[in-house]
């Protein structure tokens, strides 16, 4: 490639990986669109249960990345590593598609089948996700490290073309109700067309990675480390020794605990319920390991005090960006069981969207958005007028803050049997892929050219532990969802007055207990940080309060943190 091409377009490899995340992309979204939902009408979980799963699910898949990061650096480098993350995840999308098969037939089996595809998807991507972000970063010489903003953005357009894709084709086709009641039967296609999606993916990066996915001088990307140096450009490992290794360790298990303790109120293990198991095991094994793999790296004797610095600022990001998720992440959970519930999905021509299919808005803004977006950041850098990464991820808290504060005032006075129209929904997902745009690409970008080369994909697996971390909080606050009208509605067939039990106005009798267990309705308001939550009002204000604290701390530290990157912007 010329000098000349490196300078004024981006490479092809660029649009090789914009390819084999789209249907990685396609694959994973089109999944998440009708996890839940298959979880409440087939399982029978129950949108509690359903929402700390959803919540524990989607945080194992941003751990794992720790892990698959560790092992490519040492040991099998980028390329492997995509290959086996994407044949896993085509895998862990075919069981999920027998267990929508037999869940009718063999319930105990499907919930088996389920949990086993849900496990070998969330290491597939651990596999996959740090390791192709890392090579975004590897196409470009040093001189063009100031076109990752750039580069990442179109790169983020490729993930949300194929979100946007799967959000709508596979809830057309596997988010039926017939009247008002989901058709489960339909969910097995949906996960058939995740499995083909990631199939392809797969096979894209396979045919054309030699060709493109190379460094400026031709060199192949992303081959084993401590190799050959003309088959790739990674020499360098990570090191740690046996004693950093043997701290770590044990900080892990001190913390496990810790957290178990702060989550279900025992260090023991007497509850076997499933949502118990997911907050006491899955998520004190998210936080454990989050801190204890971060600190490893600080251990490292090679660390200069500059390599520190900019690895604490990639630290700080991942810390703030943990509200983020937590409030964007409700899509998937507390946002969808609103749309089927409590919300007027009549779109263009009176045609009822889908409730999984409202997530849709999210992806199609983000296609519209990504280019103008990365030629404004072009043209302030240009101007010498662009915000540093810090700042621009602090107004992507502020969006989120705000795409709440308007969706809590629209839901406000709903009452128990009104219904919210679908343009605030469309108005919340617009602001909140504004505020993603802000934060996401640029954090990728960030810890591409903060982070020292030995420990590249490990500190991308750092920076996705933030989005585990957020994942993990977004499933324990969408538990907190207060009752919607169509619990109010359930009850009153029961023949109770629902508010009057949440108000402990009644006492219920053993068989009106069991009924509403039955139809999965709560008997006490959701409580969080001590506050009770009597409505979506103060629901949707938790998001808010979170956000908008978390956007204003960030910004004002961030002339510390523009000081510890050493020059970077």
């Amino acid at each position: 490639m010329s000098e000349t091409a490196v300078k004024t377009g981006h490479p092809k490899g660029l649009w090789v990986l914009f390819g084999t995340e789209m249907w990685e992309r396609f694959n994973f979204y089109g999944m998440r669109a009708i996890l839940t939902l298959f979880m409440v009408h087939a399982l029978m979980l129950g949108e509690s249960n359903a929402s700390i799963i959803y919540g524990g699910f989607l945080a194992l898949c941003y751990l794992t990345p720790l892990l698959g990061g560790f092992i490519s650096d040492k040991y099998l480098g980028n390329r492997n590593c995509i290959m086996l993350g994407g044949s896993l995840m085509a895998i862990g999308q075919f069981l999920l598609f027998y267990s929508a098969t037999i869940y009718d037939s063999n319930l105990d089996l499907s919930k088996s089948v389920f949990w086993m595809g849900l496990f070998v998807i969330i290491f597939g991507n651990g596999f996959f996700k740090p390791n192709i972000s890392s090579m975004v970063g590897s196409l470009y010489p040093p001189q063009e490290k100031t076109k990752l903003d750039s580069a990442f953005t179109i790169f983020y357009m490729g993930i949300n073309i194929g979100a946007l894709l799967s959000q709508y084709f596979v809830p057309l086709f596997a988010d039926v109700k017939i009247g008002k009641v989901q058709d489960p039967t339909v969910f097995k296609w949906g996960y058939l067309m995740a499995c083909i999606a990631m199939v392809l993916g797969t096979m894209v990066f396979y045919l054309l990675k030699n060709k493109y996915v190379v460094t400026p001088e031709g060199l192949p990307i992303g081959g084993k480390p401590n190799t050959n140096a003309t088959s790739g450009e990674v020499e360098e490992q990570a090191k740690f020794s046996s004693k950093s290794i043997g701290l770590v360790a044990v900080l892990f298990t001190v913390l496990f605990f810790v957290f178990r303790y702060l989550h279900v109120g025992e260090f023991g293990f007497s509850n076997f319920e499933i949502g118990t198991l997911v907050k006491g095991i899955i998520y004190p094994i998210i936080y454990g390991a989050g801190i204890s793999l971060a600190i490893l790296i600080l251990l490292d004797s090679t660390l200069t005090k500059v390599e520190i610095q900019r690895i604490l600022v990639i630290y700080i990001i991942s810390f703030f960006i943990i509200f983020f998720w937590a409030a964007f992440e409700q899509a998937g959970s507390s946002l969808t069981f609103i749309a089927s519930n409590q919300t007027d999905r009549h779109f263009l021509f009176n045609w009822e969207m889908p409730a999984s299919m409202v997530q849709i808005f999210n992806g199609l803004f983000v296609v519209l958005l990504a280019v103008p977006f990365s030629l404004m950041w072009d043209k302030l850098r240009a101007s010498g007028k662009e915000p540093i990464s810090p700042m621009k991820q602090a107004f992507g808290l502020a969006f989120i803050a705000l795409s709440y504060f308007i969706i809590a005032y629209n839901v406000k006075d709903l009452g128990n049997s009104g219904m919210l129209a679908i343009k605030w929904l469309v108005l919340l997902y617009f602001i909140q892929t504004i505020g993603e745009l802000c934060l996401s690409p640029i954090g990728l970008s960030l810890v591409g050219k903060l982070a020292p080369k030995r420990f590249a994909s490990l500190l991308y697996g750092v920076f996705f532990i933030s989005n585990a971390a957020g994942y993990a909080l977004a499933g324990t606050l969408g538990a907190l969802i207060p009752a919607t009208g169509d619990k109010f509605e359930k009850a009153k067939e029961i023949g109770v007055n629902l508010q009057d039990v949440l108000d402990k106005k009644i006492t219920l009798s053993a068989e009106q207990v069991k009924a509403f267990a039955d139809n999965q309705i709560a008997l006490d308001y959701p409580t969080f940080a001590g506050f009770t939550i009597h409505n979506l009002f103060e629901f949707f204000m938790v998001f808010v309060v979170l956000c908008g604290i978390a956007a204003v701390l960030l910004a004002s530290l961030t002339p510390v943190l523009k000081r510890m990157m050493h020059g970077i912007k």
